[in-house]
């Protein structure tokens, strides 16, 4: 098979795994208030692992792309799939919050890091152009999931108890993963004057690290992070606090997922065609004022109607950072340099559901999250506005600091 060929293979694969890894990672958001009814575990302790898991997933996510970047991607992905199955494996048997919060928060998020910095760093190494559809075809996986994983999970449990759910999605992760991961191929080598940035080509990570855009980006990706994880997280238990049934409340995320399917796809696009900085502007504007207007959503439609507008914004500006550090960095260590900006975004995905559940357990509503979503998301705004232009071909970016 040709390489160009080839990399749509990738893309594919990239799809797949992320559909699978993050589905089983924020099954949780389905599993949440039956685990705390069966356990009587607090809402906050639960939602605890949620944030251990985006803490482990965003330092792990540095280690397993800058490991990919010198190994490549099929040791990384196969060694995260063994251990995303073993982390929900012993989830399903924990006895204490402290064991679930361990082997759910911690060892599934160390597990999950290891697939979107070093599957996208991959694509964009086999696909020259196009990269913005490419990028989101692979993130698609994400939009997906919320209508697969999620509706499969809450099926689940209506069949079983928690635990036993939470052990056949382990199964069905070794069962999938594993095999895919055998198909990941290392992206082709190409020339520095073929990737377009000779200079960029032999910046070092620190210089990388320092510069101007890193600082940008890494901000950026925090704070749109921080304005969507607790909606993203909490919206079901949302709902079901506002008396709508479990199984329909569900469907509210799933719709949020079929939206962000459609918002991959078309700011991905876009990116393509109008530039990646003004696309991701616009999409950040969006989220942040639908992160609002959950404030007003009490009944099904209204929750469907919000969660698509989210849900387009949100999905769709997920894939446009690695866009952004390929254009900033290159390809030769696109892995570290866009793993540690997903680290950085990872402190703002774990304030989501540590925050929520606090505000829910202190206050009994979820209120003053979506405030709290909605002004952090202007903030993203506020910072992107402050992306310096892409680099000339013979020019590096400027560090800030010596």
């Amino acid at each position: 098979m040709s390489e160009r060929r080839y990399g749509w293979v990738m893309v594919a694969l990239g799809a797949l795994m992320t559909c699978i890894a993050v589905g089983a990672m924020f099954s949780l958001a389905v599993f949440l208030r039956p685990i705390t009814e069966s356990t009587g575990w607090s809402t906050t302790a639960v939602s605890g692992a949620m944030t251990l898991n985006f803490l482990a997933m965003g330092a792990a996510g540095f280690g397993w792309g800058a490991l990919s970047d010198r190994i490549g991607p099929r040791p990384v992905v196969l060694a995260g799939a063994i251990l995303l199955g073993l982390g929900l494996f012993l989830a399903s048997r924990a006895q204490s919050v402290l064991a679930f919060q361990l082997s759910f928060g911690l060892l599934v998020g160390i597990a999950v890091g290891s697939f979107f910095s070093p599957m996208i760093a991959a694509v964009m190494g086999w696909i020259s152009e196009r990269r913005g559809l490419a990028v989101a075809l692979v993130s698609v996986g994400v939009g997906v999931a919320p209508m697969t994983m999620s509706p499969f999970a809450a099926w689940l449990i209506t069949q079983m108890d928690w635990r036993a759910a939470q052990m056949v999605i382990a199964v069905l992760v070794w069962a999938t993963l594993v095999p895919a991961a055998l198909f990941v191929r290392r992206p082709p080598v190409a020339s520095a004057v073929e990737q377009g940035v000779p200079e960029q080509s032999s910046m070092k990570l620190r210089d990388a690290f320092l510069s101007a855009p890193f600082v940008v980006l890494a901000l950026t990706f925090f704070a749109c992070c921080a304005a969507h994880a607790g909606p993203i997280f909490h919206t079901v238990t949302y709902a079901m606090t506002c008396g709508i049934a479990p199984l329909a409340a569900v469907t509210v995320y799933s719709v949020e997922g079929l939206a962000g399917l459609g918002g991959r796809l078309a700011l991905g696009v876009a990116a393509d065609r109008l530039g990646v900085k003004r696309v991701l502007i616009a999409g950040l504007v969006v989220q942040a004022l639908a992160a609002f207007a959950f404030i007003s959503a009490s009944r099904l439609g209204e929750f469907y109607a919000v969660a698509a507008a989210f849900g387009f914004a949100y999905g769709g500006v997920m894939p446009l950072y690695a866009v952004l550090a390929r254009e900033y960095f290159g390809q030769r260590i696109l892995g570290a340099v866009f793993g540690a900006a997903a680290m950085v975004s990872s402190l703002g995905m774990a304030l989501g559901p540590a925050i929520g559940g606090w505000i829910f357990d202190t206050f009994g509503r979820y209120t003053w999250m979506y405030v709290y979503s909605g002004a952090i998301g202007l903030g993203a705004v506020a910072i992107a506005l402050a992306f310096p232009p892409f680099p000339q071909a013979a020019r590096a970016p400027v560090p800030v600091a010596a």
